[in-house]
């Protein structure tokens, strides 16, 4: 009796398919794993570079790691907040969660611009970054002018109808040397 030949793995249509299937896969996998590696490296780098862990604090030095906001930090020491607020205190919300929300926001609008250098020279308050900084007026100094605010205000339904404590008080968390014209609504906006 002669021993029967072994049957072979099939190498037709089906298995050339699937071993092809197999070799996409793999090579999609090391190209997932260099764009993760890429993009992670260059993130971190990034971050790095832009000191970027100084924005975690509530250290009012970090705001200078971008040279344009220099003469900002040194109006800031010069008006009258310089040693009762700092940046975080009327630029960011008191909400704890709005609060990592806009300073997600910003630091990633704000970085982008000073790094395409695309921005406004000087820089200048967006609307939304206006509101945030109204309500953190209203959040400090809520007794002082609690009854000047509109019945809107006391509802908490905005304070879009009222006029932004800065339109008066330009000067109080920078000691700006710059005309309030630059400050007005319709002229303002961030980087």
């Amino acid at each position: 009796m002669t021993a029967q030949p072994k049957e072979r793995p099939s190498t037709g249509v089906s298995g050339r398919w699937r071993l092809r299937r197999v070799q996409w896969v793999g090579v999609l996998y090391i190209l997932g794993i260099l764009l993760i590696g890429t993009v992670g490296g260059l993130g971190t780098f990034t971050f790095g570079y832009a000191e970027g862990a100084a924005y975690l604090v509530n250290n009012p030095q970090a705001c200078t790691n971008c040279h344009v906001m220099q003469d900002y930090y040194d109006s800031w020491v010069k008006g009258s907040h310089g040693h009762t607020a700092t940046c975080n205190d009327c630029h960011l919300s008191h909400h704890p969660v709005g609060k990592w929300i806009t300073k997600a926001d910003n630091g990633f609008f704000h970085s982008l611009a000073f790094t395409l250098g695309d921005y406004h020279d000087p820089i200048q308050i967006k609307p939304r970054n206006r509101e945030v900084t109204q309500h953190a007026c209203l959040y400090c100094h809520e007794q002082t002018v609690e009854e000047m605010l509109p019945i809107a205000a006391h509802a908490g339904l905005g304070s879009s109808e009222m006029p932004h404590c800065i339109q008066c008080h330009a000067d109080v968390g920078h000691a700006l040397n710059r005309t309030r014209t630059t400050l007005t609504p319709e002229t303002t906006r961030d980087p």
